[in-house]
């Protein structure tokens, strides 16, 4: 019985981090949301892409049914290189602009990932094996 609590005193550990995680995950884009597109800065960086907004708020609603693949750190790092990009791009460049290598793999674990955003609407694949941010899945 004793081994049994401590296993599941380890799985509620797990879980309130995971939680944590997610809070924080969507206060940062409930912040992004209410700041609206940026036009900007001093430094000359790029700014977000128009769909910065609708990623975010994306976001928001693979969270709301209960998603948390998306809120992966993988997934994350795809879903900011096209929200600030605003461009359609192919795996393979994705798998490079990211540092990934761009072997076969690679690109095909890339495609995976890519067609599971498709899924949830917050990309689009506008031809085959070109993929853009799209919310109209969404309602917007």
């Amino acid at each position: 019985m004793r081994k049994r609590i401590a296993g599941l005193s380890e799985e509620l550990s797990r879980a309130a981090v995971e939680l944590s995680r997610l809070q924080i995950t969507r206060e940062t884009v409930s912040a992004v949301l209410a700041e609206g597109p940026v036009a900007g800065d001093a430094d000359g960086l790029a700014a977000p892409g128009p769909e910065a907004g609708d990623v975010a708020a994306a976001l928001l609603a693979a969270e709301a049914v209960g998603d948390v693949t998306v809120m992966s750190p993988d997934y994350q790092r795809i879903i900011a290189l096209f929200a600030t990009t605003g461009a359609a791009l192919r795996c393979k460049e994705v798998c490079a602009q990211l540092g990934l290598e761009t072997e076969a793999r690679h690109v095909e674990g890339m495609r995976a990932k890519l067609k599971r955003l498709v899924e949830q609407g917050i990309l689009a694949e506008t031809a085959p094996g070109l993929f853009k941010v799209d919310g109209r899945k969404l309602g917007w």
